[in-house]
């Protein structure tokens, strides 16, 4: 079955109040040209795109004990986004149709053969994603580094088109906020984006019923139901999830 999507036309339209007949009301301020552009393309996908959302925990534990030992050996700042970039770059790898995009018409699927990340940057004016080309080619320090000129380009003079098209998926983290899980909206035209949340200690039954505390990271996937059934992605998260707890990255 191939249903259209309900036009934007055919939708009640958006009601007009006067706020002030309920209470004080504040001052109205414009959005901004980025959260303008966002809410046409957030409110395509959202309404164009059949979207679920598998969520899961991983086990990152070693990696973070990896991770900071990094930091302290290259001096660097290194967050958790670096290594899921290499990791989702080995997943789009062994999972190809996550690597894929409908054509215009919606009947045909694009196999890339690239592995270009986006990263979700939160700025003053508004959402942007910043594209990191080629992840699977690049060490974890270099992402970071890459990652680190592109959200603070972002956040002062704003990203070029050429920064922010060509992504293979998206992350979108939350982790240094908060939260346990979430809904990432789907960038079109890509089939998937993967929300991260804070990491917490979590109590795991260990050797002769010990108890083992394990430092688990919420995931949230969501994709587009077109393309990836839950069986995908429920292989895709647990494999991503090995990946990470072996630190092969």
């Amino acid at each position: 079955m191939n249903e259209q999507p309900i036009a934007a036309s055919s939708m009640p339209a958006w009601p007009e109040m006067d706020y002030s007949q309920f209470g004080e009301v504040g001052e109205t301020v414009p959005l901004s040209r980025i959260q303008k552009l966002a809410a046409g393309y957030l409110s395509r996908n959202w309404t164009t795109i059949p979207h679920v959302t598998h969520h899961d925990e991983i086990d990152i534990t070693e990696l973070d004990c990896a991770r900071k030992r990094q930091a302290d050996e290259t001096g660097r700042k290194l967050t958790l986004t670096p290594y899921l970039m290499r990791a989702m770059a080995a997943m789009l790898a062994r999972y190809p149709r996550f690597n894929a995009s409908l054509d215009g018409t919606g009947q045909n699927l694009v196999f890339k053969k690239y592995f270009h990340i986006g990263v979700a940057v939160d700025t003053p004016n508004g959402l942007l994603v910043a594209v990191v080309r080629d992840c699977d080619k690049k060490s974890v320090v270099d992402l970071a580094a890459e990652v680190e000129e592109l959200a603070s380009k972002a956040r002062s003079k704003g990203l070029p088109m050429k920064d922010m098209v060509g992504g293979c998926i998206t992350i979108s983290s939350l982790g240094h906020i908060g939260g346990t899980a979430f809904t990432p909206i789907v960038n079109a035209p890509e089939v998937a984006i993967l929300g991260v949340t804070r990491a917490q200690w979590k109590p795991r039954r260990g050797a002769d019923n010990a108890i083992d505390w394990r430092l688990m990271l919420p995931v949230s996937l969501s994709y587009d139901h077109r393309v990836i059934n839950g069986a995908d992605a429920a292989r895709f998260c647990a494999d991503l999830a090995d990946t990470l707890h072996s630190g092969a990255l």
